[in-house]
């Protein structure tokens, strides 16, 4: 069967931005075979054909950065800054399980369905001892969601005693934390054409990391094909850290450990000087802008005017729950524009920029622009139909305007792979009631245990 979307505007992302202010989009298997202007032809008795009047199609949200285990923590150290958020939260984090993990990444991924997400990542690195198979957890809630899932093992091995940040009881050895990801890459990476289940190589960060790991990391991910991602220049405390450590800043640091290429994506990258924003973009290395959760934290804002113009592969991340409760890539498309302005001027990024950054440029910073990304003929049937003929966007003739600049559209069809996920707001795949009671039980469980101890 074809699914044929009738009667909606439609917002290509091409590389030319083709826009149709009244067109169709139809999906065969898990393709796109036809994006144009006006009614779609050929349409048959056989077909599926929805009636999109009143919406605007665009291709799903790409969210480059996330930790969905952040989903049973959310709401706490409010006023916390990056360290000392950390410092607070990996006390709890310690006591993560799998049953944790997968209620929180069910949740997560659930929310991420239904603001319009169609591709996530998600960077994992904290696993106790005890937590058994925590990554498995969460890539079997990603097939029970139905997302496109791209989990990027992360490690750590330099705790407290050895100088790093985080507890002694959270961090691997070195050779440890290497096996652990040559089996998740052995395990679960699909390199196939359309895969939905994609590993990626992410030592968490330079403070939480050791220079060994991080250089025998890309060799690994280098030797096995796969992507390379960390945390990278979030704050000023960790450009602090950085030259007090490595007499360097973090991204001259990462340099030198063969950390910058076009197999690379650096998450928030907030701190960066024109020299670094110059050699992201002569090395190929791209950036997960993550714009809600930087001004939570009180970061900063990423120079993404600079980025764009330099020509570096530029996605949009939501980043954990916990430092972002929207946990939206919808809304991620607003906050970018927002604080791209409050930078740069109103000028400083347009709509359409906003969403060429959740969608093409998301998928760049994957790797897979040739298969998402954009409404073409021949690409994968990642579709978002966003309802925008309600109150909350009347008046509002410009419908990526109406995506972008207003509120949070409901949807009113999310195919993933050309499946259905979402259809007029409702999750298709789980139940949110379920979900949302798990989620709760599981990190009342996660108080419960840190209190305990």
């Amino acid at each position: 069967m074809r699914t044929v979307l009738q009667g909606c505007a439609v917002a290509t992302v091409d590389a030319v931005g083709t826009e149709h202010p009244e067109g169709h989009v139809v999906v065969e298997g898990d393709l796109v075979v036809a994006v144009g202007s006006g009614p779609a032809p050929g349409v048959t008795s056989d077909d599926r054909v929805v009636d999109a009047t009143g919406c605007l199609a665009t291709p799903g949200l790409v969210n480059t950065h996330h930790h969905l285990y952040q989903w049973a923590t959310r709401g706490l150290a409010q006023e916390a800054n990056l360290f000392g958020w950390l410092t607070e939260l990996y006390p709890l984090w310690a006591g993560l399980d799998a049953d944790v993990v997968g209620a929180a990444s069910a949740a997560g991924l659930g929310w991420l369905a239904r603001t319009g997400c169609t591709t996530t990542t998600d960077h994992h690195y904290v696993f106790p001892r005890e937590g058994g198979e925590v990554l498995a957890a969460e890539v079997e809630s990603a097939r029970q969601i139905g997302l496109r899932f791209h989990p990027c093992r992360g490690s750590m091995d330099l705790g407290r005693s050895a100088g790093g940040l985080p507890p002694d009881d959270v961090v691997e050895d070195l050779d440890a934390a290497l096996e652990a990801t040559a089996a998740a890459i052995d395990r679960f990476h699909d390199p196939s054409a359309g895969s939905m289940l994609r590993v990626a190589v992410a030592p968490c960060s330079p403070f939480s990391v050791t220079a060994d790991l991080m250089k025998e990391a890309a060799v690994l991910a280098r030797d096995r094909g796969v992507r390379l991602h960390t945390h990278l220049a979030e704050t000023v405390e960790e450009e602090e850290y950085c030259r007090e450590l490595f007499g360097c800043g973090p991204a001259e640091y990462v340099d030198e450990l063969g950390w910058l290429g076009d197999d690379v994506w650096l998450a928030h990258c907030v701190h960066l000087d024109d020299k670094t924003v110059t050699r992201f973009a002569e090395s190929g290395t791209a950036v997960a802008h993550c714009p809600t959760s930087n001004a939570r934290l009180g970061a900063g804002t990423a120079p993404l005017q600079a980025l764009l113009a330099a020509g570096v592969p530029v996605g949009l991340g939501v980043d954990g729950p916990a430092s972002n409760e929207e946990g939206s890539m919808a809304a991620e498309l607003h906050a970018a524009l927002l604080m791209a302005r409050l930078r740069g001027g109103p000028a400083a990024l347009t709509a359409r920029e906003a969403l060429a950054a959740g969608t093409i440029g998301g998928a760049r910073c994957l790797g897979r622009a040739d298969e998402i990304g954009s409404l073409e003929p021949g690409k994968l049937a990642d579709v978002a139909l966003w309802r925008i003929d309600g109150l909350p966007h009347a008046g509002i003739d410009d419908p990526v305007a109406a995506l972008v600049l207003g509120s949070r559209p409901g949807l009113r069809l999310l195919l993933v792979n050309g499946s259905p996920v979402v259809e007029d707001d409702v999750l298709l795949t789980a139940d949110e009631r379920a979900l949302a009671a798990a989620a709760a039980r599981q990190a009342r469980r996660l108080l419960d245990r840190r209190e305990a101890r």
